[in-house]
């Protein structure tokens, strides 16, 4: 699969909620994921699916997702980018708020190598 064709259906599963999907099916086991900021208690930096698919529990766990919204992918030699709207409500201390981010991903021998994420901290 080119990168166009798996950035076009990493958002086609995006939108259709298919976070384990993506990991499955898209990402190198050895993908990295590198946070804005740390996540309380974790490391900005996660290696491999596994620790991915750890901090993606760790958001579903810890906000109440309304609304998501997907927009791209905007492809770019091998990478690509995709903006990302939601309205969630963080568990803990019950604050609702939007977030506005941009994920840049790398594509090597047809899967996902590296993703970045790009919004306001506060």
């Amino acid at each position: 699969m080119s990168g166009t064709e798996i950035a076009k259906k990493y958002v086609a599963l995006v939108k259709e909620n298919q976070h384990d999907t993506i990991l499955d099916t898209l990402f190198a086991k050895e993908a990295v994921s590198v946070e804005a900021g740390a996540p309380p208690g974790m490391e900005r930096t996660a290696k491999g699916v596994d620790a991915i698919r750890a901090k993606g529990k760790w958001w579903s766990d810890n906000h109440t997702v309304h609304k998501a919204e997907a927009f791209g992918p905007y492809p770019h030699d091998d990478r690509f980018a995709v903006r990302f709207v939601y309205d969630v409500t963080n568990k803990p201390s019950g604050k609702r708020f939007t977030m506005d981010e941009v994920g840049l991903f790398t594509v090597q021998n047809g899967k996902i190598t590296r993703e970045e994420f790009f919004y306001t901290m506060g």
